[in-house]
């Protein structure tokens, strides 16, 4: 007997081109960062933060009102509260150490943290990548969205408190702690520094809080477990025993920005700092991106 050669298996039919299936589809043009910015600005949480922000130099212009003026430290030393009444760029550096340290933390992991849990949350999360919008374009422009509220909110609370403090206590030299003055429009650009120090050191809070955006589908347990691991860190940089082991640490540099203000800027602290907020930053980063390429966004 001859055997019956095998039918030969048939080929699998060759999808369409992508222009063919979807005519016009282009994936970067969606989501633009104008549509995403704009449903941020009107959510109530970016105009409670941004109220908050502005009203706080208010607030110490009203305590230091109520109080009087700062005195010098028995010791002799004067520091950057000491100072707050001098000029209207002492009050602005003032604002930023009290508010450096906390607050200024919330709004950073408010607008990263928030940002894609809360679609997920109100289960429009699905819908926007069966729009279909890339799922790597989709977390890059929540993500330019987030980090661009963040500055603006940096930005905010020294341009409130600069005018604030020039209408109360003067256009002025800006008085160092270590001695010296600093001369208005100098002052100015050295304060630029520190906000732009700021928001760089802020970064790691930032990636932390859109990491955990992108494994939670709780907004709350992302902008809570960013700030809580802040905490975390600032508690640990005060614990003296661990030594060098504290550079690591992106809280030991949060105020390198006051090299900043001395008579001649130092850069080694905030290059120190910068350097390890950022590589913390871009490993949290590409770990979201990596983990929500693979998520399953529809249980």
């Amino acid at each position: 007997m001859t055997a019956t050669p095998p039918e030969p298996r048939p080929a699998p039919a060759a999808g369409p081109p992508e222009s063919a299936a979807a005519p016009g589809y282009r994936p970067r043009r969606t989501l633009p960062l104008r549509v995403e910015a704009l449903r941020q600005l009107r959510r109530r949480r970016t105009l409670v933060i941004g109220a908050g922000l502005a009203l706080l130099p208010f607030v110490l212009v009203v305590a230091f009102a109520i109080g009087g003026t700062p005195g010098r430290r028995a010791n002799g030393r004067i520091t950057l509260m000491e100072t707050a009444t001098a000029s209207g760029g002492n009050f602005t550096a003032t604002v930023l150490f009290v508010s450096a340290g906390f607050l200024l933390v919330v709004p950073v992991a408010l607008f990263c943290g928030d940002t894609v849990a809360s679609e997920a949350s109100w289960s429009s999360l699905r819908y926007l990548l069966a729009a279909p919008v890339p799922r790597a374009r989709l977390l890059l422009s929540k993500l330019t969205v987030g980090l661009l509220f963040s500055a603006a909110a940096m930005v905010l609370l020294p341009l409130v408190a600069l005018g604030v403090g020039t209408a109360a206590y003067g256009w002025g030299p800006l008085t160092l702690p270590t001695g010296g003055a600093l001369a208005p429009d100098e002052a100015v650009g050295r304060l630029a520094v520190v906000v732009a120090y700021l928001f760089v050191s802020q970064l790691v809070t930032a990636a932390l809080a859109f990491w955990l955006s992108t494994v939670t589908d709780a907004p709350l347990g992302a902008v809570g477990g960013a700030v809580g691991l802040t905490i975390i860190g600032n508690v640990l940089d005060q614990v003296t025993a661990l030594g060098g082991w504290r550079d690591v640490l992106p809280a030991h540099w949060q105020f390198a920005w006051a090299d900043a203000l001395q008579p001649k800027m130092a850069w080694s602290g905030m290059l120190q700092g910068a350097s390890v907020s950022v590589a913390y930053a871009l490993v949290l980063v590409a770990l979201a991106f990596r983990g929500f390429a693979r998520k399953d966004v529809v249980s």
